[in-house]
C-alpha cells in the first residue's frame, strides 16, 4: 500500500499543490473566527481525494476553461469538511484527523455554523461555473448526504439493520460526493454524455469501496493511524457491514456474545478484541473486503471507455488504493 500511495502522490504532486492554494484563496471568510475554525479541520491534513478526483476527471475530458479547475475542485473539499464538522457534533466525537475535534476546541454552535459557512461557500463556487447542472449536482449532494446521516441516526444501535439499508446509507453519505466530483469534472470540460456517465459510475463504485474500507479500518487500525478513536462507529451505535454480516452468520452463544458486546456501547479494549475475533471468525471482515474489491473492479471497468493515459492510470491506482486500505 505504501508503494502505491507514493506512486499516486508523485503523479498528482502539482495537482495537490494547486488544491492547497485554492483552498486558501477561495475560503474568504469575513470573520477571523470562521477562518480559525474552518482552518482547524481543512488544514489539519486529509487526502484531498474528492477535489483531486474532480481535477483528474476534468483533465481526462480535456478541460480547457480559463478558470483554473482547482477553484471548482475545492467545492468538494469544503463540502466534505462541512459534513465532518456537523457529524462530529452529532456523534460527540473527540478526534478528527489526529487532533481535537473543532466543537471540543470551541463549542458545538460555532462548529455547526462554520460547517454551514463551508457548505454555503461550496454552493457559491458552484454558481461561478455558470452551469445549472453543476449547481443541481451540488444541491443534490447536500440533500442526499443529509438524508444518509439521518437514516444512520434512525438506525443507531439497530441490531436488525440489513445490508441493503446499510448500502443505501453509505451511498448517500459517501458515494454521492465521489460521484459528484467526477461528474462535475466532466461537465466543466463539456464532455460527451457517455464520458459523464462513465465517470459518474467510477465515482459511485470508488465511493462505496472507500467507505467499506473505512468501516473495516475502524476495527483493524489503531487510533494513532486512524486519526480518530478506534471502534468509534460501534461506540456511537453505528452498525457497519463487518458487524452486520457477522451477526447474520453467527450462531448460538457466539451470536449472544456479539449482541451483548455491541449493546454495551462503551466497552474495554479486551471486549473490543473479543468482538473483532468473532467478526473475523464469522466472516464479517473477509466479506466486507470482498464487497469492497467488487466495487473496485466496477470502478476500473468504468474507465475502459477512456483507453490508456496518465489520468486513467492514476484513477485506476486510486481505485486499487481504496481496496488496499481494507486488505
Amino acid at each position: 500500500m505504501t508503494d502505491l500511495k507514493q506512486k499516486i502522490r508523485a503523479a498528482v504532486r502539482d495537482d495537490l499543490a494547486e488544491i492547497e492554494q485554492a483552498l486558501v484563496e477561495n475560503l474568504r471568510p469575513q470573520f477571523d473566527l470562521v477562518r480559525q475554525v474552518a482552518g482547524h479541520l481543512l488544514f489539519a491534513g486529509g487526502k484531498r481525494l474528492r477535489p483531486l478526483l474532480m481535477l483528474l476527471a476534468a483533465r481526462l475530458c480535456n478541460y480547457g476553461g480559463r478558470e483554473p479547475a482547482a477553484n471548482y475542485a475545492v467545492i468538494f473539499e469544503y463540502l466534505h469538511a462541512a459534513t465532518l464538522m456537523h457529524d462530529d457534533v452529532v456523534d460527540g466525537a473527540t478526534l478528527r484527523r489526529g487532533q481535537t475535534a473543532a466543537h471540543q476546541v470551541w463549542d458545538p454552535p460555532t462548529a455547526v455554523l462554520t460547517g454551514d459557512f463551508l457548505l454555503a461557500r461550496s454552493l457559491s463556487l458552484a454558481v461561478r461555473t455558470g452551469l445549472t447542472e453543476v449547481m443541481g449536482i451540488i444541491a443534490g449532494i447536500t440533500e442526499q448526504m443529509s438524508q444518509g446521516e439521518i437514516r444512520q441516526l434512525a438506525h443507531k444501535g439497530d441490531l436488525a439493520l440489513t445490508e441493503e439499508r446499510y448500502l443505501e446509507v453509505i451511498r448517500c453519505k459517501t458515494a454521492v460526493l465521489f460521484q459528484g466530483a467526477c461528474r462535475v469534472g466532466a461537465l466543466i470540460a463539456d464532455a460527451p454524455k457517455a464520458h459523464q456517465a462513465a465517470l459518474d459510475d467510477y465515482g459511485y463504485h470508488l465511493g462505496m469501496a472507500f467507505q467499506m474500507a473505512d468501516d473495516l479500518l475502524d476495527y483493524t487500525q489503531e487510533s494513532a493511524v486512524l486519526g480518530k478513536a478506534a471502534g468509534a462507529d460501534l461506540r456511537e451505535g453505528k452498525l457497519t457491514l463487518p458487524v452486520i454480516r457477522s451477526l447474520q452468520t453467527a450462531e448460538g452463544a457466539d451470536k449472544a456474545r456479539m449482541t451483548e458486546l455491541i449493546g454495551r456501547g462503551d466497552f474495554s479494549s479486551e471486549a473490543f478484541g473479543d468482538l473483532l475475533a468473532l467478526m473475523t471468525r464469522y466472516g464479517g471482515v473477509d466479506y466486507t473486503r470482498s464487497r469492497a474489491a467488487d466495487h473496485v473492479q466496477g470502478a476500473k471497468a468504468a474507465l475502459q471507455i477512456f483507453g490508456a493515459g496518465p489520468a486513467v492510470e492514476t484513477l485506476r491506482d486510486i481505485a486499487d488504493y481504496a481496496w488496499s486500505r481494507a486488505s
